[in-house]
């Protein structure tokens, strides 16, 4: 009898510090480590021989609502960093109020060079959904009321921004050419690669591909085309992650190895999926992923590694964080 009155006991026990753990992991999670927004820096070799280096920021995932005054400081500190180009794969918005507040936040920003594609959540607002269909159902989409995205596509083109949704432009950047093309959001499943099919200018300095959500088979339609370089978001790097194996989730079908940082992708072509600076409203909670914005020094490759469809190999990234 008093054998088992004591393995109750231990098992309670468990219970409750294991109960106690999780609620100290969310309140951790909501109050402190969501609000630790980081800058990373990432250099990458993925230029054409002799090119001379390029700082892009990358962006994505604000989630922006009106009265997020801390991550709206600290977005517009981020001009400091002094970026050639800025690329913001998607999501900016959480609510109907928010534009003023993201253009706001983006500052002087605007004032550099800016490439752009939106997100599900730059159309529809976020919307209450049971979140075990972010683990097990991840063909199902839940959308909220329409967002006013028209109106943040204006801001942003009128301060001289290139939205890149199913384009292809080619821009100078501190006298390097891009050859850059976009899509529309795949988690939405309105991407339509065929509208910006076909190979990169070879003599361009960078081939770029803009995505707001890593889905494979865009990621293997630019890497086919002979892209250098594929940039998304919509990941938020697994947002809840477990400590020493990382994310357990992408929500769309990209392996979680690859939810956040950079990674190869086929024989020739790099990939940089941002971890993102916010989350859901209802779901105000990173774990084992801080917000992060990076800021990729683009490299020349080494020689024969960095024209678009080289088989060469291509140097890993080096990454630090501040």
């Amino acid at each position: 009898m008093k054998t088992s009155v004591r393995k109750n006991s231990a098992v309670l026990n468990s219970a409750v510090a294991a109960a106690g753990t999780l609620v100290a992991g969310l309140a951790y999670g909501s109050l402190i480590e969501r609000n630790a927004y980081v800058v990373r820096e990432v250099t990458m070799p993925v230029l054409t021989p002799g090119s001379s280096p390029l700082r892009v920021l990358h962006l994505s995932d604000f989630h922006m609502r009106p009265g997020q005054r801390r991550k709206q400081g600290w977005l517009r500190d981020l001009a400091r960093w002094s970026p050639d180009l800025v690329v913001n794969t998607g999501d900016n918005l959480a609510h109907p109020k928010a534009v003023p507040a993201v253009v706001q936040a983006m500052g002087d920003l605007l004032s550099v060079p800016g490439l752009f594609v939106f997100g599900s959540n730059d159309y529809f607002g976020p919307k209450p959904k049971n979140p075990t269909s972010y683990l097990f159902d991840k063909s199902k989409r839940v959308t909220g009321a329409p967002l006013p995205w028209q109106d943040l596509r204006a801001a942003f083109t009128e301060r001289g921004w290139l939205d890149m949704t199913h384009t292809r432009r080619e821009i100078d950047v501190n006298g390097l050419v891009i050859a850059a093309a976009g899509v529309d959001d795949p988690h939405l499943v309105r991407d339509r690669y065929d509208t910006i099919a076909g190979r990169p200018n070879p003599a361009a300095n960078l081939s770029l591909g803009i995505t707001h959500a890593p889905y494979v088979r865009v990621l293997d339609r630019f890497a086919a085309d002979g892209y250098q370089l594929v940039m998304a978001g919509h990941t938020h790097g697994g947002q809840l992650c477990l400590p020493f194996r990382g994310a357990v989730v992408t929500n769309c079908d990209l392996d979680p190895s690859r939810a956040k940082g950079a990674s190869r992708w086929g024989s020739s072509m790099q990939l940089h999926v941002s971890a993102g600076i916010g989350t859901s409203p209802y779901a105000p909670v990173r774990f084992c992923c801080r917000p992060e914005a990076t800021l990729l020094t683009l490299v020349a490759a080494p020689t024969g590694g960095g024209r678009a469809g080289s088989k060469a190999g291509v140097s890993q990234p080096t990454v630090s964080a501040r």
